[in-house]
């Protein structure tokens, strides 16, 4: 498929579904910036207390960063496609700081024959600094920018995966998982520049440490506890 197809493809996968996230989100009193920030502390906290996940609890200490989307919906008719919104944290190595989050998009536009809609939620560790500094730039795509491979799962999950991005999902509905090959992350530089209330960039948020918000602290300190 072309590049301007996929991308015109994506774009409208996206906005196709995240109408439908809109539609089927309760009201909140809080921003959607910082109600994505809470869901991802949420998801977060399903994954560490997962079982099935023993492989992401005993690595996710050497993650380089770790991006978190609360919920990617997938549909599929005629053209299939999955989007959601996720935030990526990150520290320097071992024993760092842990920043962030900055806010990202994602969205997957695919040709087939399917029907239904189901909602995942997925955890992807960052495992290299060529996957991190891919997330830096404009957009990445998944498979081509950046290796990526599913999580081990179960208790007998194997243990000799690598890759650039190692993804944990877990879903509900007519399709069985999360596949992040070939989907288009960017950054969403108006959500960040809301959050923060200024104008930043990935690397400020990620690399320079020079945009926070307190809100976002119970995140960091959870994400801080499972890496010790």
């Amino acid at each position: 498929m072309k590049v301007r197809t996929f991308n015109r493809l994506a774009a409208t996968a996206f906005a196709a579904l995240a109408a439908v996230a809109v539609t089927m989100a309760p009201a909140q009193a809080q921003s959607p910036q910082q109600t994505l920030v809470n869901s991802a502390n949420t998801t977060l906290n399903n994954f560490l207390r997962d079982p099935d996940m023993t492989w992401l609890q005993n690595n996710i200490g050497r993650a380089r960063a770790v991006l978190i989307a609360p919920s990617i919906a997938r549909a599929g008719f005629i053209f299939g496609g999955s989007g959601g919104r996720a935030v990526l944290v990150a520290r320097e190595g071992p024993g760092a700081k842990w920043v962030g989050p900055a806010f990202y998009t994602m969205a997957t536009a695919s040709v087939g024959f399917q029907a239904g809609v189901s909602v995942s939620e997925s955890v992807t560790l960052v495992m290299t600094e060529k996957g991190f500094n891919s997330l830096l730039t404009n957009n990445v795509r998944v498979g081509a920018d950046a290796s990526v491979a599913a999580g081990p799962v179960g208790a007998g999950a194997r243990s000799d995966v690598v890759a650039d991005l190692i993804t944990f999902s877990r879903s509900k509905g007519v399709f069985g998982g999360l596949n992040l090959d070939g989907t288009v992350i960017a950054p969403s530089n108006d959500w960040n520049n809301t959050y923060f209330g200024k104008t930043v960039t990935p690397p400020d948020i990620l690399i320079r440490g020079t945009a926070h918000n307190k809100k976002a602290d119970p995140l960091l300190a959870r994400i801080t506890k499972a890496t010790k």
